[in-house]
């Protein structure tokens, strides 16, 4: 056993910190359906998909970064009481 301090983890992350980040990549949702529509009213339904498509898997790994990157800065390892 070490002699050290205990540690506790603690998240202090809230629905409020990520809100901006949801509605934003809901609207490039929406913008992406939005174009994919008009493109398949254009008689062009191919570009339509890939369009959409593209858009979605490019902005994913964006969305999965912010994400991650704003759940890390809320964690935090406070020490804990000393049990004897």
């Amino acid at each position: 056993m070490t002699a050290g301090v205990p540690y506790r983890l603690r998240c202090t992350l809230t629905f409020g910190d990520i809100y901006g980040q949801i509605l934003i990549w809901m609207l490039v949702i929406f913008a992406s359906l939005a174009a994919g529509l008009a493109l398949m009213g254009a008689s062009r339904p191919m570009f339509a998909l890939v369009g959409v498509g593209l858009i979605l898997v490019l902005s994913l790994p964006f969305l999965l970064f912010a994400f991650t990157t704003t759940l890390l800065n809320h964690i935090a390892l406070e020490p804990g009481s000393p049990q004897g």
